[in-house]
């Protein structure tokens, strides 16, 4: 016990007699929490996390694919009604800032300190994406302040107007394409869970993103955006089913299709009669891939109305498909309606059937440069079904129907926007997008047992409530500016 006394005085008083020459400070550093990450572990868990969020259940089963008619629900109805609940916008709108987005900040960050584009070019894209996800849904929303809080910057970021956040956008993601194509540096490798660090891929996505948002504000803004148009395929876009950008999940029961993890549980959705009717009537080769046959007879594929009351849609508990097997983990607990595999099923970003559409649009409606319309429709078309594990011949055999055939003018304009949206399956928000865009299909309409206050399919969702607490001021600058908080005002390019 002496010596043990003996030893402690001696360390303090070597303490006391080094203090002045030593900084201590960093016995407060805990290395079991650390204040940074590597670059490529932040931009994995962003990837993962932000396709979780988008094309999850919460998203898309539960409000932007029942928006675009392509699930429906067969139980828990409030949301096909039209109620939407304030928690689930809260946690889709903070989360997108604080968790993906706060990554992707920090990856570019480090990738610039490297002068690496092909570490920042890739954050800046999915980042833009999410950004992209964010206005398409609400509008306005914190931009160009956002994401600056720990860099000293307002922790009440001012609303940008979608019309600047488009600019915004367009202008970095035109930086993040160019970095990359001159860029020698290393990217993520095995990290990157969309490309596995192919630089090429990740310009051509970023161009495709481009021409996605200049054709979506094409009505609003009909002169910038035949100019981004040209530009962003001047600059090279996906040419083919290997450019999908889109994430192939591991399925070990950890990182699992968000929609296949869903139905591991629940049994609350079926395909949408809009959806499927449309598909039958035009003997779409794709119905057997989004639906499964009804459990009453196996040899139907038939569709849910959407916005039924609880007791009235039960009858068609067993009488409506269910999505299709490859979003199913061959669970047990309720039926075996999918195999294992649909644990790995692709979530979708933006794919070259996408980029054929928006080529196709292009050409008939003279913008960008674009030209051929017929060829890039039939391509498009033919993509789609392929990227759903569809052939050639489907394709052609598909496109020979008159129905299906594309003509010019305004039905040919039709017909390309009713393929988009039939292709874009999963994709509940570009789905509904192009609905509002286009009103392709003139079908979509709210059903028969709607909410008494929900007149309309919304055009937009209220801000989070979340917001009036801690963002009032700029929250109220940007709903003047932008419309009543309401699910039937417009967003900016929703001409």
């Amino acid at each position: 016990m002496n010596f043990n006394q003996l030893s402690v005085a001696l360390v303090a008083a070597s303490l006391a007699a080094t203090a002045c020459k030593t900084d201590l400070t960093g016995l407060n550093t805990n290395p079991n929490s650390p204040t940074t990450a590597p670059a490529a572990s932040l931009f994995s868990n962003a990837t993962a996390a932000t396709l979780g969020r988008w094309n999850g259940s919460g998203n898309t089963l539960s409000m932007t694919s029942l928006f675009a008619q392509h699930v429906a629900q067969v139980q828990y109805v409030d949301e096909d009604r039209g109620h939407i609940r304030p928690t689930t916008v809260d946690g889709f709108y903070s989360g997108a800032y604080t968790a993906e987005m706060e990554d992707y900040q920090k990856v570019q960050e480090q990738g610039k300190a490297a002068n690496n584009a092909n570490l920042w070019g890739p954050a800046v894209v999915m980042q833009s994406w999410v950004f992209q996800n964010v206005t398409d849904i609400l509008g306005d929303i914190p931009y160009s302040e956002a994401l600056k809080g720990d860099a000293g910057g307002s922790l009440r970021p001012k609303y940008d107007s979608q019309k600047d956040i488009y600019y915004g956008l367009l202008k970095t993601l035109t930086d993040a394409a160019v970095g990359m194509k001159a860029s020698t540096g290393d990217g993520f490798g095995s990290a990157d869970l969309i490309y596995k660090g192919d630089a090429s891929k990740w310009v051509k996505f970023a161009n495709s993103l481009r021409a996605r948002l200049a054709l979506r504000m094409s009505n609003a803004d009909a002169a910038k955006a035949a100019a981004e148009l040209s530009s962003a395929f001047a600059g090279g876009v996906m040419t083919s089913n290997a450019d999908n950008a889109m994430m192939a999940w591991p399925g070990d029961g950890v990182f699992d299709n968000p929609w296949a993890a869903s139905f591991a549980t629940r049994d609350d959705h079926r395909v949408s009669k809009t959806l499927l009717d449309t598909m039958n009537v035009l003997g779409d080769p794709r119905v057997k891939v989004y639906a499964q046959p009804t459990k009453a007879d196996a040899t139907k594929y038939t569709g849910l109305q959407n916005g039924m009351d609880n007791v009235t849609v039960t009858p068609f508990f067993n009488t409506t498909s269910r999505p299709g097997a490859i979003f199913y983990p061959g669970i047990t607990t309720y039926g075996t309606f999918g195999t294992s595999a649909g644990k790995k099923t692709p979530s979708y970003i933006l794919t070259y059937a996408e980029v054929e559409f928006m080529a196709a649009e292009a050409a008939e409606r003279g913008l960008g440069g674009q030209t051929g319309a017929a060829a890039h429709y039939n391509a498009g078309v033919t993509a789609s079904i392929k990227q759903w594990g569809g052939s050639d011949a489907a394709a052609a055999a598909y496109l020979a129907q008159p129905g299906v055939a594309y003509v010019a003018g305004a039905e040919g304009l039709k017909r390309i926007g009713l393929q988009k949206w039939i292709s874009l399956f999963t994709q509940g928000t570009e789905a509904w997008s192009e609905w509002r865009r286009t009103g392709n299909p003139a079908t979509i309409k709210m059903g028969p047992s709607a909410y008494p206050d929900v007149l309309q399919v919304p055009r937009r969702l209220l801000y989070p409530s979340n917001e009036q607490s801690v963002n009032a001021t700029s929250l109220a600058e940007a709903i003047a500016r932008q419309g009543p908080d309401l699910t039937s005002t417009r967003v900016w390019w929703n001409k």
